[in-house]
């Protein structure tokens, strides 16, 4: 999420001296205050910082009053860039490394260059800060003691629906990053997928026109519909299948039903239980076993 900063920010003390290694700081996802004092200071002393775009770090940086020379590493020239900032850390250099906004490894390149520089027996330092997919799940209201963040889903119809189905029994809340232009596409999928699931959609995190839209999924999905791409950054948190009202709901002759439906549709046992599955978040290994001995004796099955 590009930063929208409100508020110039300076360090007021010199920055102490870094050990040399690689600084992974995260900066402000929209408002600038939200740098910590720590950041600042591993931001001044550094001797360079690696970006993805050093017009949009170079704008941040103005405003937090660091004149540290920055050095662009993206996704596009990683395979050039990185063996010069390795380099920099073999002559004993503090390099700080940022994405274009809030944590860095969470869905941008620095994941090589800091397994590379760990190769090498150098330092990585993690410096904490704003992060998109927790402040989402904080605003949310849903569960925070397990989650998984999903990154964004496939652009492609059936790649999407096969992406949310991996995720329908998944114990935890799940968060994802989407475009605006796909969310009414991708609010469908995973309500086909998920059900009726309490969800939340979260909007322009930290900045001016911060909102958060929370609802079932099926709601959420007839709300963008019907309304269109909203403007801004967007991360979707979805709730956790809630085991114990899916097993209270659906007996066993129900589960065989939709087993049944679904091997009669020409579906394999695999993916005969991975719909069942999605539908109704129990889990796919018991009802591959089921699925397999439906398909194997189906009308003494059906009899008994």
């Amino acid at each position: 999420m590009a930063p929208q900063p409100s508020h110039a920010e300076s360090s007021s003390k010199p920055s102490p001296a870094l050990a040399s290694g690689l600084y992974v700081v995260a900066t402000p996802i929209g408002n600038a205050r939200d740098i910590t004092l720590r950041a600042l200071d591993v931001l001044n002393a550094a001797d360079v910082i690696a970006c993805e775009d050093t017009r949009t770090t170079g704008s941040l940086m103005a405003r937090l009053g660091v004149a540290t020379p920055l050095t662009p590493y993206h996704e596009h020239n990683a395979g050039r860039a990185r063996p010069a900032l390795l380099a920099r850390l073999a002559r004993g250099e503090a390099v700080a490394l940022v994405s274009d906004a809030g944590t860095p490894l969470v869905n941008d390149p620095g994941f090589k260059l800091t397994r590379a520089a760990l190769d090498d027996g150098h330092a990585v330092i993690p410096i904490p800060g704003p992060s998109a997919p927790l402040a989402a799940l904080v605003a949310s209201g849903l569960p925070s003691d397990r989650f998984l963040f999903a990154g964004f889903p496939p652009p492609k119809e059936a790649a999407r629906a096969a992406f949310v189905a991996d995720l329908a029994a998944v114990p935890a809340s799940l968060i994802l990053f989407e475009s605006a232009r796909r969310l009414p596409a991708t609010l469908a999928a995973l309500a086909a997928g998920l059900g009726a699931r309490p969800a939340a959609v979260c909007r322009e995190l930290t900045k001016r026109f911060e909102g958060v839209r929370r609802d079932p999924l099926p709601a959420l999905a007839a709300h963008y519909a019907e309304a269109g791409p909203p403007k801004g950054e967007v991360v979707i948190v979805v709730a956790p299948p809630d085991a114990d009202a899916a097993a209270a709901a659906l007996t066993p002759q129900d589960l065989d039903d939709r087993l049944r439906a679904a091997l009669a549709a020409g579906l394999g046992t695999k993916d005969a239980a991975a719909r069942v599955a999605t539908e109704t978040g129990v889990p796919r290994r018991a009802l591959y076993q089921r699925a397999l001995a439906l398909s194997r004796s189906p009308d003494r099955e059906a009899d008994g």
